[in-house]
């Protein structure tokens, strides 16, 4: 529907001013006069009052004001809703995510999104936890997998409760032979990644009473496993991550479990694609 003239009346009416109308619309005055005296004369009424003081409606006009406006917003919501149903045939999702999430989720989910919708084309970002977050909120990305906590600004759906493990050098053995207890880490040193001492991981570690002289930062999971295969210490690691690691180690869950959240987040804006609705209905497939 051509709502030009219905703008055009909203606009001077918020404006005051038949000028001001015309370079808010980007057309010429005359434009808008043209377009004001054809609609009173389809309608049979005047819709302003024009003096040199000012602009405003008749009694008549105050009437049709607000269908007007009525009529605008929800053209607006027809045309996001037909943008949206369009761009689940084609257009583009931006995805970020961290590097366990890249190496053991998307593959299998992003092959059998794209034999479902071979023309929408996904971009993928790797990044850490808080950039995600941040990335989904200011709507540079569409959906995000970080952990908790995040921002309140975004939508959250948690995933999986991924359990932390050590890795140990594979002729380590615990003293109950099952799991890690405080008396199995006294005089070892411990390597993780950077990014995981600000959450989960150094909870558990807090709970060991693992001193910070006793950490070494790698720079990712698979030179952790190196490192401990090595027999320079013990790692830390959450159980997806070691998924696909190799290396002659062994893992072994702490006597007190600690998770870490896996969470997907959106943005608050309440259009969502159904592209982007169909790409989160197959990663709950996928994690089901």
């Amino acid at each position: 529907m051509n709502t030009f003239i219905y703008e055009t009346i909203v606009s001077i009416v918020e404006e005051k001013s038949f000028q001001r109308a015309s370079e808010k619309l980007n057309v010429t005055a005359s434009a808008v006069s043209h377009a004001i005296n054809q609609i009173e004369k389809t309608y049979g009424f005047p819709i302003f009052i024009r003096n040199k003081s000012e602009i405003k409606l008749t009694s008549s006009g105050e009437k049709i004001y607000p269908v007007l406006r009525k009529i605008i917003a929800e053209e607006k919501e027809l045309e996001k809703n037909v943008q949206a149903i369009r761009g689940l045939e084609s257009g583009i999702i931006k995805i970020g995510a961290f590097s366990s999430v890249c190496i053991n989720w998307l593959p299998d989910i992003l092959r059998n999104f794209s034999k479902k919708h071979p023309n929408i084309e996904i971009a993928l970002t790797q990044s850490n936890f808080s950039d995600i977050s941040q990335l989904v909120e200011y709507e540079e990305l569409d959906l995000g997998f970080t952990l908790l906590p995040v921002t309140n600004n975004v939508n959250v759906t948690n995933l999986l409760e991924d359990e932390i493990k050590c890795v140990t050098p594979s002729n380590f053995h615990p003293h109950n032979g099952q799991s890690i207890t405080k008396q199995d880490l006294q005089g070892f040193q411990f390597m993780l990644q950077k990014a995981d001492y600000d959450r989960d991981t150094k909870k558990t570690l807090d709970y060991y009473d693992v001193q910070p002289n006793t950490i070494n930062f790698s720079i990712d999971d698979q030179s952790i496993v190196s490192m401990v295969e090595a027999g320079l210490g013990f790692g830390i690691l959450p159980d997806l991550a070691l998924r696909k690691l190799s290396g002659d180690v062994s893992i072994y869950p702490f006597d007190e479990p600690f998770y870490r959240t896996i969470s997907l987040v959106q943005s608050k804006n309440n259009i969502v694609s159904p592209a982007v609705s169909s790409l989160v209905s197959e990663i709950k497939s996928h994690l089901k």
